[in-house]
């Protein structure tokens, strides 16, 4: 249970400062609006904060198509990937509803997806599916044994940071179901109506990136 509950604060945490930089980037504050790379970095920073954090205690997936890709990758059990998935899940709907709470009243005119939504449905489905595949990719190979994992923690950081930067200005960038359910719940309408997309293609994206890293990696272990 107690790495369930990690993922659960993770995912939490997550949604909050990353979704809640581009809900307040917007808002009139003493500092000048944080911008797209504030954003990008609000995201990264989150996930390298937990990773550091709690790592230790649940590998800090806080996102099910990490999960997902660690499970076809047999380094993670059916079951636990189940429980991840299902504590991510509620932990970006209570990261969501604190984000709710404290924007209801900001002015802000962002909306709590911290998205842009999209007007066509192959480039964003496209987008969402490479650059998750990409970020769960790195996930995969720094993680991997061999590899420098005592800076895996800034290199899957530094990597959302980078999907973040491109994907934005396409999609808003989701790469993480859990992500996009979370405040979608709360934002309703057009959110909801495009979930499906930021559920299906980061999932596919990270059953590829799964699929290619067995293709890949050296490492004979099972």
């Amino acid at each position: 249970m107690k790495k369930y509950l990690a993922e659960l604060i993770g995912t939490m945490v997550l949604v909050l400062m990353g979704c809640g930089s581009a809900v307040f980037a917007g808002t009139g504050q003493p500092f000048a609006a944080v911008g797209t790379l504030g954003v990008a970095f609000a995201f990264g920073l989150a996930v390298l904060a937990m990773v550091y954090t709690i790592g230790k205690i649940s590998g800090c997936h806080i996102n099910p198509a990490i999960t997902l890709g660690l499970l076809l990758s047999n380094k993670i059990s059916g079951k636990d990937a189940g429980m991840y998935m299902v504590f991510q899940v509620v932990g970006a709907i209570l990261g969501s509803a604190i984000l709710y709470i404290l924007a209801k009243d900001s002015g802000s005119t962002t909306t709590l997806t911290g998205a842009n939504g999209y007007s066509n449905v192959l480039p964003a489905f496209i987008a969402e599916t490479v650059f998750t595949f990409i970020f769960v990719l790195v996930v995969l190979g720094v993680t991997s044994k061999g590899a420098e994992n005592k800076f895996a923690g800034v290199a899957i950081g530094l990597a959302l940071v980078l999907v973040h930067i491109v994907c934005i200005p396409i999609t808003g960038t989701s790469v993480n179901p859990a992500r996009s359910i979370g405040p979608a719940l709360f934002q309703g309408g057009e959110a909801l109506s495009q979930l499906w997309l930021f559920i299906v293609a980061p999932f596919l994206g990270g059953a590829m990136a799964a699929f290619t890293w067995k293709a890949l990696d050296n490492d004979t272990e099972e």
